[in-house]
């Protein structure tokens, strides 16, 4: 539908209607539909063209303007703002640009602010980058000139209304069902578990996933940059954001604060959704001082690139020797599950590994489970996730909770 005839609309109730905050939707609706219909008596539109009209025009007052569209599009999963006229979509997969484009880069910009406003964040200038999300947990990035040279960039990370459970992504081919039921009784006996990937491989679903075999008689604390974890199995949830400094630089509630906080709140078990920096020694100090069960996400290639990283994380933080490190990430985590994306696009985890400790300095990794890729048909891999020849080799959590592995 042209672009121009709905600025052109939504310019007409603007200026017949003295839009407030206490201006009503269905109000707001009843203007926009007499517009249209005045406009539809010179024009030949269909009873589905005045509709599509209809609801542009309001989303450019209510929802997200040209965005909403695919915000309600359950098949799309990323929106890509490169500027006010590149828009990009990623469906089923694949990437690909829409036509669609804002009127304007101001327009742009209104929207921008009021998504960070709706969850008290500030973006301008001088504090150009800021994560929020939409009121459907969705996750929003956004940078601004001159950070970004072609105008205001905002990514949205949509989520389902309805998180996958590990019988869906089992389903999908993720991972076989000898896997999850074996993850399923390593989370209800209490092992500690991180999952590594790379971007858009998976990890926040896959932690989704595996919180809800977390008990329900269990206090769950989640601690997240931008709220994302949609955990609903566990009724005594408390979920806790970081905050951004103000434009006087105070009052930063940082990842490293939360989990310092969180533990003085009775957990049985802290979620950290990712880990990125110096917080990941407070995360592995949380994990050696009684909080078992507890479940994080951080970037990596691999296992083994995941223990480096977790490495040069403590040590961007703490002073600490390379040795002490290592102890503490072998003695806090009992369990690596990496994810990847193919080349088929397709999410599947690629190796569970055991964290079995240290040995001449380093941290050693057992790998229960491995992906074997078998063939590619019509682009498409084929491979599944199996055993290897090794066993889990610490057992006593599963003892302790009285589980038979």
């Amino acid at each position: 539908m042209n672009e121009k005839l709905v600025l052109e609309l939504r310019n007409q109730v603007r200026a017949g209607l003295n839009l407030s905050a206490s201006t009503g939707d269905e109000e707001l609706l009843e203007h926009i539909e007499s517009a249209v219909f005045r406009r539809a008596e010179r024009e030949r539109w269909t009873a589905a063209d005045k509709r599509e009209i209809v609801r542009k025009v309001f989303h450019s007052f209510r929802g997200l303007d040209v965005l909403q569209p695919f915000l309600e599009d359950a098949a799309i999963t990323e929106i890509m703002i490169n500027s006010h006229k590149e828009i990009f979509i990623e469906q089923d997969g694949q990437v690909r640009q829409v036509s669609v484009s804002f009127e304007s880069r101001e327009r742009l910009e209104d929207i921008i602010q009021s998504v960070v406003a709706q969850v008290n964040r500030v973006v301008n200038e001088s504090s150009p980058i800021v994560d929020a999300r939409l009121a459907d947990g969705s996750r929003v990035n956004v940078v601004l000139p001159p950070i970004a040279l072609k105008g205001p960039t905002m990514t949205i990370r949509k989520f389902p209304e309805r998180p996958m459970t590990m019988e869906d992504l089992v389903a999908k081919g993720a991972l076989g069902g000898e896997a999850a039921q074996f993850l399923q009784t390593l989370v209800r006996a209490k092992y500690n578990i991180f999952i590594s990937g790379g971007t858009g491989s998976g990890k926040t679903t896959f932690l989704n996933a595996l919180s809800q075999f977390i008990p329900e008689d269990e206090r769950v604390i989640t601690i997240e940059d931008s709220a994302e974890l949609q955990i609903r199995t566990v009724p005594n949830l408390v979920s806790l954001e970081t905050r951004n400094a103000n434009t006087e630089g105070k009052g930063e509630v940082t990842i490293r604060d939360l989990i310092r906080a969180s533990l003085r709140m009775r957990p049985n078990r802290i979620v950290v959704g990712e880990v990125r920096g110096a917080e990941a020694l407070d995360m592995l100090q949380a994990m050696n001082t009684g909080h078992d069960g507890s479940l994080s996400t951080g970037h990596a290639n691999g296992t083994k690139d995941m223990i480096s990283r977790l490495e040069t994380m403590v040590l961007s933080g703490a002073d600490l020797p390379v040795d002490v490190v290592r102890q503490q990430i072998g003695s806090a985590i009992d369990i690596i599950i990496h994810l990847s994306r193919l080349r088929d696009r397709s999410r599947r985890v690629m190796e569970i590994c055991e964290v079995s400790g240290m040995r001449r300095g380093e941290v050693i990794l057992n790998p229960l489970y491995r992906f074997e890729e078998e063939t590619e048909t019509d682009g498409k891999v084929i491979g599944a996730l199996r055993p290897t020849e090794f066993r889990l080799e610490h057992t006593q959590k599963l003892r302790m909770a009285g589980i038979a592995l």
